[in-house]
């Protein structure tokens, strides 16, 4: 008898901690991601995760056994192993304490890897609401990373030759992921060719849509 209450009552527990809700942000390199995710962030106080981010800054702490590594696939606009990835998202979320525990993932899942990673290390802590698709032209889009890069964003990835390797992985390997979602129904798309404020606007009516 003891040992039935016991498991119910684990069972219980595990089944009353609260998921983390999680809504992935894809696009092309440049497609106004990032932009978008901090004026979500800032209405509703949602917590962005960018993942090029936390890599980046793996990359840059002293003594890191994955910085290398990391270095190499930014400048050759591939993607970084998905447990490298899982791991440092799962380290982000769970230091947070922020209220919602809903979280805007940005520039993840890159690839089916990416999605099979994530389904075997997360599914059991996070809820995924779907794709939060910025559709933007490949034309804006590397206009925007080289105005960046020239302004000294500080990323080695934002020049020419990088560029055209991150669209051609994007087209290759993020675009059927966006597909896979969007056959579930699980796909919202934002023209953010607009002004930031003019996305921002029409992302607010996708929220209120998946009852964020």
């Amino acid at each position: 008898m003891l040992t039935v209450f016991t498991a119910g009552l684990r069972l219980f527990t595990m089944s009353a901690i609260q998921k983390f809700e999680v809504l992935f942000v894809l696009g092309g390199p440049g497609a106004g991601k990032g932009t978008l995710c901090y004026h979500i962030s800032k209405q509703y106080g949602y917590v962005h995760l960018s993942a090029g981010d936390l890599l980046r800054e793996q990359r840059m702490k002293p003594g890191s056994q994955y910085g290398e590594l990391i270095e190499n696939h930014i400048i050759n606009g591939s993607i970084v192993p998905v447990a490298i990835t899982c791991s440092l998202l799962d380290q982000a979320m769970q230091a947070s304490d922020n209220p919602h525990k809903r979280f805007l993932i940005d520039g993840f899942p890159r690839n089916q890897d990416n999605i099979d990673g994530w389904n075997e290390a997360m599914s059991d802590k996070c809820i995924v609401k779907g794709v939060l698709f910025c559709e933007c032209s490949k034309e804006v889009c590397t206009q925007r990373c080289l105005k960046r890069g020239a302004a000294g964003s500080g990323r080695s990835d934002d020049n020419e030759e990088v560029l055209i390797q991150r669209h051609k992985t994007y087209l290759m390997n993020t675009l059927p992921i966006i597909e896979q979602f969007e056959k579930k129904g699980q796909v919202y798309k934002v023209n953010s060719m607009q002004s930031p404020k003019k996305v921002a606007e029409d992302t607010s009516k996708i929220l209120s849509e998946i009852g964020w």
